[in-house]
């Protein structure tokens, strides 16, 4: 279980052939890759800044991928979380799952995304055309991490 949280960008050739290199045992790799847009609540965003809380970061994307290897069966995985000041189309973060089987990959992957989003402590700021605004937690992104609870 490999967790980075980094300025630099990252391959994600790369990063996904780390996940699978000389285990026959894995069957799936499910990944996601989140991006930079250049739109948001219907302005133009023209760069975003991300920061976090060193060390506790970290620790909590830690938790959250235990969490999911406790529940599904997985064989190995990857968090990387970009900060500092990005562009529109720029890689924030990379959740990549490696499993014998799609299913466990699948929603693994997704269960670390979803509490990726609600519970590690990331905070975005976008350049917009009237100024920097903090950008507020999703009701989605909060529904999304209410829904594995029910499980």
């Amino acid at each position: 279980m490999y967790v980075s949280v980094q300025i630099d960008d990252f391959d994600l050739t790369t990063e996904v052939k780390k996940l699978r290199e000389n285990n026959p045992t894995v069957g799936a790799v499910v990944s996601f890759l989140g991006l930079v847009r250049d739109l948001n609540d219907g302005q133009a965003v023209s760069a975003m800044a991300l920061e976090h809380y060193p060390e506790m970061t970290e620790k909590s994307l830690h938790d959250i991928v235990h969490q999911a290897a406790l529940r599904w069966s997985v064989i190995d995985s990857r968090i990387i979380h970009r900060v500092g000041t990005l562009s529109p189309l720029d890689q924030i973060v990379l959740v990549a799952v490696a499993s014998k089987h799609r299913g466990d990959a699948f929603a693994a992957c997704e269960f670390i995304m979803d509490f990726l989003k609600t519970q590690a402590p990331f905070w975005k700021k976008e350049q917009t055309p009237d100024g920097a605004r903090w950008v507020d937690a999703r009701e989605s992104d909060e529904l999304a991490g209410k829904k594995w609870l029910l499980d």
